[in-house]
């Protein structure tokens, strides 16, 4: 997001409402929409598509979507978040329940019809969540691939491959 928009957030404690209409997005936005969902539909995934973190990041940054973090609180605290984001958890705590209000918590805090980038640790358990959404009416969720800190590497180790923190894209640390 955009230095302004950020502050807004932190004013408000909410980021502004992107638009719901994604027909009015700019074309560059719209070919990232298109390879998102053509990623999709090649895996036929049951949600909207697949964003890799920088792909993610310009439209989150652009203000045409929520970036929703569906990482554990302890997650977020501990190894980071990206600023401005939404937060609903897909699981909780230590134990890594699965939060049984996760889509009550998403309809709150997001439109069905705005543009919603799930984001976790390795994008797993934000395609769950993708596919959650999307069955109960989220026609824009996407799952932003690599996740938050990407794939292990040869020694089980994350940020080395793929990711939003690889991607060096804007993140802050409690």
């Amino acid at each position: 997001m955009s230095a302004t928009v950020i502050e807004i957030a932190k004013v408000s404690g909410e980021p502004p409402a992107p638009p719901s209409d994604l027909e009015y997005l700019p074309q560059k936005f719209q070919m990232i929409l298109d390879r998102a969902r053509a990623r999709g539909a090649v895996e036929s995934l049951p949600y909207a598509g697949g964003l890799r973190p920088t792909e993610a990041y310009e439209l989150f940054s652009a203000g045409h979507a929520f970036l929703v973090d569906v990482r554990t609180a302890e997650e977020r605290k501990f190894v980071g978040l990206v600023p401005g984001t939404l937060h609903v958890a897909w699981m909780t705590g230590t134990s890594m329940t699965k939060n049984p209000r996760f889509l009550r918590e998403l309809e709150n805090k997001v439109n069905k019809e705005a543009l919603v980038l799930l984001l976790c640790r390795s994008g797993k358990r934000s395609a769950a969540a993708a596919e959650a959404a999307a069955a109960v009416g989220f026609r824009n969720a996407f799952n932003v691939l690599e996740g938050f800190e990407g794939d292990h590497n040869e020694r089980q180790q994350r940020r080395s491959i793929g990711g939003w923190l690889r991607s060096d894209l804007p993140w802050i640390q409690d």
